[in-house]
């Protein structure tokens, strides 16, 4: 059973290598792959930003059904440009999609994408298109890369009109976020444009083509961060105004009037958000554009994801309310189911009432009835009377010591939440997880969450990993009565242990000598184990040996894998 990586792909954006001067980028969408063997677009690249001339080499001959190392099988070409191809593969060892980004290895940009491409795929965000390999083998230099099936470029949304509101505050702020964080480990965008933003079908932004999408085209810059936060404005001031904010049309975008100069959004559109209007001039700047309403400019994405921050929420909309039909009576309910309705005007006729019991047998059964009735009535009080006799006979024989002690005896003790200091990731055998998200599960947000890896066999993970999970500290030895925890997948069957650990970090072996304190299989998203016997301890383990079957997300594919969300400890 091996475990598996998420399956998504990023597809080259095509352009030229003409970095401001560019035309409108007609690049294709993840999983729409049109076949261009010949192409020659441009784009626009906001910002400063130079781009060298590519050498001499030409593409390698390449085609469909090809192999590269044995295993990404190429399927179809994407992109033929500048001495590159980009392509859409199968990797056939773990039978999911890729894309492939080739280049002969004398290429003058060789050296250089290698090097983007292994400096990407040691950052291990999420909220990228990650890196998978990165190989120079039989004079070809290939970049491996996910495949997302289902996203959708920022450029095939806006074509359909602007964001709403809410939709581009989530988007600046996840891209912000995300290029904040990738500029802190030194790595720079510098093509970030609509094409390379992406938006899953669970509503997650994700950016592709960091830092290897420019050294493909050999674009430098002096300020890659004013160059990225630029890009940033210039994405957000497409999404409020479907325009793009210069005066060249560009990625199926229409430019700003010629002479105009750099206009805010709500200017140039009726109803967009004033908020994030200013934001977006405050980041896009260009070369003191801004206009002096606002305040100072942002020149790196962290002081942009700083602006975010202190602006105020912006809430989805309130979702549609739709009026139920008109109530509709039923000949049912108006008391004509089964019988014909009346003819309008025709008089019902109204049945007698029964006559009383008149005869003689009637006048006798009345007279018997009131005698069983009597007789009843009498053996009842006669019960009554001597069961509270009997109840005052108890009574006067009980003594005060009795009573005494009942006023004295202790109420069960109610159990009390213990507080969890520190927890660590517990792995027998294999890779770890998640070690460095196990504090999501203890922060009293139920949103955030440590996440097994998705495993193609299942749901019991044994004998081929005997399980996965986390120990918790108390702080001091306790006596654990319950453990709560919530689950994000629901379905097929979870199955969680409790164990009483030595230490934060016991050893491999120490799983076999540890003292059970409770187990439980649940199919829903929430367990609550209890303890069979009482166990006291400072180290709880928490550990899953089965896992549900889940569908593929934004950071895992289709397996059995399950993520704890919540643990609340019992004493």
């Amino acid at each position: 059973m091996a475990e598996r990586s998420t399956a998504a792909v990023d597809v080259a954006d095509n352009s030229g290598d003409e970095p401001l001067t560019a035309q409108a980028d007609q690049s294709t969408a993840d999983g729409v792959v049109k076949n261009r063997e010949q192409d020659t677009d441009s784009d626009e690249a906001q910002g400063s930003g130079g781009a060298e001339r590519p050498g001499k080499a030409s593409p390698p001959e390449l085609h469909s059904g090809h192999k590269l190392a044995r295993r990404y099988r190429l399927e179809e070409c994407v992109t033929r440009l500048d001495g590159f191809s980009s392509w859409r593969a199968v990797d056939e060892k773990l039978r999911r999609a890729v894309g492939v980004h080739i280049l002969p290895a004398d290429h003058t940009r060789a050296r250089s994408v290698l090097a983007a491409a292994r400096s990407s795929a040691l950052l291990g965000d999420p909220r990228f298109v990650q890196v998978l390999d990165a190989v120079e083998e039989n004079d070809l230099v290939y970049v491996v890369h996910e495949w997302l099936p289902d996203a959708t470029e920022l450029t095939a949304l806006l074509a359909a009109g602007p964001l709403e509101p809410h939709d581009a505050y989530q988007m600046v702020s996840q891209i912000a976020s995300a290029m904040a964080a990738a500029h802190r480990e030194g790595l720079s965008h510098l093509r970030l444009n609509p094409n390379a933003v992406l938006r899953t079908s669970s509503g997650q932004w994700r950016i592709r083509g960091l830092a290897v999408n420019a050294a493909l085209r050999g674009i430098t810059t002096d300020t890659p961060q004013r160059t990225d936060t630029e890009a940033i404005g210039a994405l957000l001031y497409s999404a409020l105004t479907q325009r793009w904010p210069y005066e060249n049309d560009a990625y199926g975008l229409s430019g700003l009037p010629k002479d105009v100069g750099l206009i805010a959004p709500d200017q140039v559109r009726a109803g967009v958000h004033r908020g994030l209007s200013e934001l977006a001039m405050r980041a896009l700047v260009n070369d003191g554009a801004t206009a002096s309403r606002h305040e100072a400019a942002c020149t790196t994405p962290e002081e942009l994801v700083k602006a975010i921050g202190e602006m105020p929420r912006i809430r989805p909309p309130e979702p549609a309310f739709t009026a139920p039909p008109e109530y509709q009576r039923t000949t049912y309910q108006q008391g004509t189911y089964g019988r014909p309705a009346p003819h309008p005007g025709a008089t019902q006729p109204v049945a007698a009432p029964l006559p009383p019991l008149q005869s003689r047998t009637g006048k006798a059964l009345k007279w018997a009835v009131s005698a069983l009735l009597i007789a009843a009535l009498g053996l009842g009080s006669w019960q009554l009377a001597d069961a509270l006799m009997e109840s005052k006979s108890e009574d006067t024989n009980q003594t005060q010591t009795t009573d005494d002690g009942d006023k004295n005896s202790a109420a069960p003790k109610a159990p009390q939440q213990l507080k969890i200091k520190g927890a660590a990731e517990y792995v027998v055998s294999g890779d770890a997880q998640h070690p460095n998200d196990v504090g999501e599960t203890y922060d009293g947000d139920s949103s955030t969450y440590w996440r097994t890896s998705s495993f193609l066999g299942g749901p019991v993970l044994a004998p081929y990993k005997p399980g996965v999970g986390i120990v918790y500290d108390l702080g001091s030895a306790q006596e654990i009565s319950a453990a709560t925890i919530g689950l994000y997948y629901g379905g097929n069957h979870t199955t969680v242990n409790l164990y009483a650990a030595d230490s934060l970090n016991p050893s491999a072996s120490a799983l076999k000598s540890m003292q059970k304190i409770g187990t439980l299989s649940t199919s829903g998203t929430a367990a609550t184990v209890k303890a069979t016997k009482a166990v006291k301890t400072r180290y709880v383990l928490v550990w899953l040996t089965a896992l549900p079957y889940a569908a593929g997300d934004q950071y895992s594919d289709a397996g059995y894998k399950q993520a704890i969300t919540d643990v609340k400890f019992t004493g």
